[in-house]
């Protein structure tokens, strides 16, 4: 069974910082590519992050400067480093890991930013 999962989460004041984590069970997880995706309440999920099994990132406009997405093939783990957070970052954040044919999801972790 396939597994992502997602932690450190958790209540912030504006302007804090937060470390979330993703753990893949997958058999090769540098095949994969990796992304960060968040959902509001009432909102539609939406991309935050995304780093390839090549490197390459890309990150929401609106986070670009605030945010570092990274893995760590060897630990199967992948990372998103939130910097100077904001009220408007607040949602449920999942993992999402994508390689061929296979899409596999976590859990997902809260992430509340207080004012």
């Amino acid at each position: 069974q396939v597994q992502l999962v997602e932690s450190g989460g958790g209540l912030v004041q504006a302007g804090g910082s937060l470390r979330l984590s993703c753990t893949a069970s997958v058999s090769i997880f540098s095949a994969y590519s990796v992304g960060w995706y968040r959902q509001a309440p009432g909102k539609q999920r939406e991309l935050v992050a995304q780093i390839t099994a090549g490197g390459s990132t890309k990150y929401r406009d609106s986070v670009k400067g605030r945010f570092t997405i990274s893995r760590d093939n060897a630990e199967k783990m992948a990372y998103l480093q939130m910097n100077s957070l904001r009220p408007e970052d607040t949602g449920v954040y999942y993992c999402n890991a994508r390689w061929l044919s296979n899409d596999y999801w976590g859990q997902g972790t809260q992430v509340t930013v207080s004012s």
